[in-house]
């Protein structure tokens, strides 16, 4: 049986640490998917780059679901707009069934967490998805990242590391995100 892995807090690194396991995963030979929330690609402007590699590696497949939130100056729109909700719900549905094929050995849902807090899912949409992968007893590891993880989604999990933010320069310089470093 798999394990739930959760990434969270208010530091830098939830997604880094988990293309971290996707790449020992891959090293090991495992299938494995990748599902971003939020993190959307209309087909042309691809704004985290860390998919150019993944593209590359065998094995995995790569989801995303999400309207665009870069904008073409560099600065992220934060506000949601209606198609945001509805992609969440298509990545969520996604995700269930990535869970139920057991055909990967890994199954990441980046930004999942996150969710939550902007709105577009809610704490009982990832308890239920937690608590049909408990009850498939799936194989495979399953890893949630985002901002934000609950009591509950703490309280469910197999291991849980809190990423603290110390200092940041975005607060203390205003610099906006950088290519090639957050995205």
């Amino acid at each position: 049986m798999g394990y739930l892995h959760i990434y969270t807090g208010n530091g830098k690194g939830k997604t880094t640490c988990a293309l971290g396991l996707l790449m020992r995963a891959v090293g090991a030979g495992w299938p494995v998917a990748f599902l971003q929330f939020d993190k959307g690609f209309e087909g042309k402007n691809e704004h985290y780059h860390e998919r150019a590699v993944l593209r590359q590696f065998p094995g995995v497949d790569l989801l995303f679901y999400g309207l665009e939130r870069m904008q073409a100056d560099g600065k992220f729109r934060f506000a949601n707009v209606p198609g945001d909700l509805e992609q969440a719900q298509a990545g969520l549905e996604a995700a269930a069934g990535l869970v139920e094929k057991h055909k990967h050995k890994m199954v990441i849902l980046d930004e999942i967490v996150t969710c939550i807090g902007t709105g577009l899912l809610t704490e009982t949409d990832l308890l239920s998805l937690i608590s049909k992968y408990r009850e498939m007893e799936s194989p495979c590891e399953l890893i949630l990242t985002g901002r934000g993880a609950t009591e509950q989604l703490i309280a469910a999990a197999d291991l849980v590391t809190e990423m603290s933010l110390v200092k940041h320069y975005w607060y203390s310089h205003k610099q906006d995100a950088r290519e090639g470093v957050e995205y």
